[in-house]
């Protein structure tokens, strides 16, 4: 159990979020999370798109009220002269400022990073963008689908011949928030030694880029391409997925000499793991395709949860392949407590949690998306210092 804590690690941090869809919105989840009071900008009447992505339940998406977690959601037309100049007078009260417009869209509005260090010298500017802010490609549209096609990831995930597989999450803009909220952190501690803030660039298609491992040097040092391999990994044996007598799937990663060995015996046949061939990860590479026939036979004769029962007393490493139903009823998924629920109009919804887990100052949901403009009042009042007059006229002139 985690122990909770009223410090979290980034309370007294104010995020400006300006982003729409994924990538800008998950870095402020995550910040929201640990602690940062986030600002979330979204336009009048539409809000960000996602509230009507996917499922949607009494008018608003599911996903929404996990994404906007945490966050205070007002609303202003950043189209409009007004508009910009109310965010430019947020922007000065920010630590953080996060954006995922193709560049030049914020320069254009007088709120690129050159016009608001002006005022706020310690600002740290995180921006989003498909190829990043510079290069011949800055100014292309560069949605996470086209982005983990040109960051390579698309081209080693699928079955040798076949087409790249996209997996079913957009991982590309999931990630490029992860990258972003880390240059965040590693900027605010920057900041404690110089005083400065500084732009944190981020590139949905690097962030892909940086999950390659040593595809890149084998290329420069080899000249070998890493192709797609299925469900197996290039030149690392055994590990890969197997079927069942039940017809089910369940992956085993036997890799170590030792954990080869431990498999060879459970599965009966302790001469492959006796056998000077398939000692080293080497030998067994040469012969991936007898070990993975051997390791197949063997699982078609088991049911899944037999098979990995035997696995488990062998200490080797495997497991079923779960959707998201398994997951609730996984004693695992419970024990770490990767759920955590919300109410919305009185009727409770699970939501993911967010990780890392710290045992002293962990993030924490404390309350789900809210409603478009929902703290249009508090922000507008309580930061900008704006009567009930000033901010009835922004109504009526539809700037929130």
């Amino acid at each position: 159990m985690i122990e909770k804590s009223d410090m979290r690690p980034l309370k007294g941090m104010r995020v400006i979020e300006v982003g729409q869809l994924l990538a800008g919105p998950f870095t402020g989840t995550i910040l929201g999370y640990f602690g940062a009071e986030v600002i979330k900008i979204e336009p009048p009447e539409t809000g960000d798109p996602i509230r009507g992505w996917r499922e949607v339940k009494d008018g608003t998406s599911l996903w929404w009220r996990s994404l906007a977690r945490n966050k205070k959601c007002i609303t202003i037309d950043l189209k409009t002269k007004k508009g910009q100049k109310l965010l430019t007078e947020l922007v000065q009260t920010a630590d953080v400022f996060v954006e995922n417009f193709r560049p030049g869209t914020m320069e254009k509005w007088g709120l690129g990073p050159d016009d608001v260090k002006k005022k706020n010298p310690g600002l740290i500017y995180a921006r989003i963008s498909g190829y990043g802010q510079t290069g011949p490609y800055a100014k292309k549209a560069g949605f996470a689908s086209v982005c983990e096609a040109f960051g390579g990831f698309r081209y080693v995930n699928g079955f040798p011949g076949g087409a790249p597989v996209r997996p079913n999450i957009s991982i590309g803009d999931t990630l490029a928030g992860i990258h972003a909220a880390l240059g965040v952190l590693l900027a605010y501690i920057g900041r404690q030694n110089s005083g400065e803030g500084q732009v944190v660039d981020v590139a949905i298609f690097e962030g892909l880029f940086n999950l390659l491992e040593g595809v890149i040097p084998e290329y420069d040092g080899a000249g070998i391409i890493r192709e797609p391999s299925g469900t197996a990994i290039t030149g690392i044996v055994p590990t890969g997925t197997y079927r069942c007598k039940d017809d089910r799937l369940i992956v085993i990663g036997a890799n170590t000499n030792s954990m080869f060995k431990r498999l060879t015996g459970a599965m009966d046949k302790p001469e492959l793991g006796a056998d000077p061939r398939l000692a080293e990860n080497i030998g067994r590479v040469k012969h991936q395709k007898e070990i993975e026939e051997a390791i197949e036979s063997w699982t078609l004769t088991l049911d899944s949860e037999d098979a990995l029962s035997k696995l488990d007393n062998a200490s080797v490493a495997a497991g079923p392949i779960l959707n998201v139903r398994d997951m609730f009823e996984n004693e695992q998924y419970q024990a770490r407590e990767l759920f955590q629920e919300v109410t919305i109009d009185g009727e409770p919804l699970s939501i993911p949690a967010i990780i890392p887990r710290l045992s002293k100052t962990p993030g924490e949901t404390d309350f789900p998306g809210p409603g478009l403009g929902e703290h249009n009042q508090e922000v507008l009042k309580d930061i900008l210092r704006l009567s009930d007059e000033e901010i009835n006229t922004l109504k009526r002139n539809r700037i929130i």
